[in-house]
């Protein structure tokens, strides 16, 4: 038995709850999972997990090996880096996710510079706005805009997002220019509702001492990003955007700024990742890299 296997192995399954699901991860088939599990418990003598139909719960014993068993993979892997003769950059497959207009208009077309850095690190990218399961799906870490609900990750505030508020020509043809946030209460306007924000602007504006809260009607919701601006340049409805995202079809006259004379509070861009996890140099390096990219954008 190799016991540094038997260990990702045991890490993995308490994670992820499941011998197939941890199995999926590690790239092994589950009956090689199960045996190097099976191998663990015989050597150690106790019973580290108790299986059910449904589920995998760890025992006593398995928690107090699971919180070493942490330490000791950590350890190796620094071990591993710094030795002489190791590799200088880091190393391995990186597992990330993130939402896919970040991932379409900023990360992807950086990412030249990002391999030329590290050109052994291979990126597993998934671009959505979903809930991931970062420890159920092994993920390294995730990108999200907006104030982090999950107070069981840990996270590192890497941007803050400029916004504005955005209408297509078409749009302002048929219901008309609002002047001021209030006027979308009105019967003749609509918004476009991003779905984890509610049915109006997550955000207050403000102009000089004045501020309102927007919920107006909608007649989409989507939480996907891109969806969100298509229904936006399709004229369904008033939205607001990160500049970045906006910044392009300004400047063709695809989208026109509203209340230009109000401000936004900035939308908060967050890096989350397992707190029990070591970060791995791969990691590390990836975080730095992003919050270098988005302090340009």
């Amino acid at each position: 038995m190799d016991r540094f296997d038997a260990l990702k192995a045991f890490v993995r399954v308490v994670e992820a709850g499941s011998f197939t699901r941890a199995a999926e991860t590690l790239h092994m088939s589950r009956a090689t999972v199960t045996q190097l599990i099976q191998q663990l418990e015989a050597r150690l003598r106790v019973r580290l997990l108790n299986r059910t139909t449904r589920r995998v719960n760890v025992t006593a014993d398995g928690a107090a090996l699971y919180e070493r068993a942490l330490g000791i993979l950590a350890e190796l892997d620094d071990i591993e880096a710094g030795l002489p003769g190791a590799a200088a950059l880091p190393r391995g497959q990186l597992r990330v996710d993130m939402p896919s207009p970040l991932a379409a208009l900023v990360v992807v077309p950086a990412l030249p510079d990002f391999h030329a850095r590290y050109p052994d690190i291979q990126l597993d990218l998934g671009a959505s706005d979903r809930k991931v399961d970062i420890i159920g799906e092994n993920v390294d870490c995730v990108i999200r805009g907006g104030e982090l609900t999950d107070g069981s990750l840990a996270a590192r505030r890497v941007a803050d997002l400029g916004l504005g508020v955005y209408a297509a020509p078409s749009y302002v043809a048929r219901a008309g220019l609002p002047n001021h946030p209030g006027q979308l209460h009105d019967s003749a306007h609509r918004i476009v509702a991003f779905r984890w924000s509610g049915s109006g602007f997550p955000y207050a504006m403000h102009r000089g001492g004045e501020s309102a809260a927007v919920q107006g009607r909608h007649v989409l919701r989507t939480d996907d990003g891109n969806a969100y601006l298509a229904a936006g340049l399709a004229g369904l409805g008033i939205l607001w955007l990160p500049d970045y995202m906006a910044r392009p079809h300004v400047a063709t006259g695809a989208l026109l700024p509203l209340f230009t004379d109000w401000h936004i509070d900035p939308m908060p861009l967050w890096i989350a990742y397992p707190p029990n996890r070591h970060l791995s140099r791969k990691v590390r390096v990836f975080i730095d890299w992003i919050a270098e990219l988005m302090a340009g954008v």
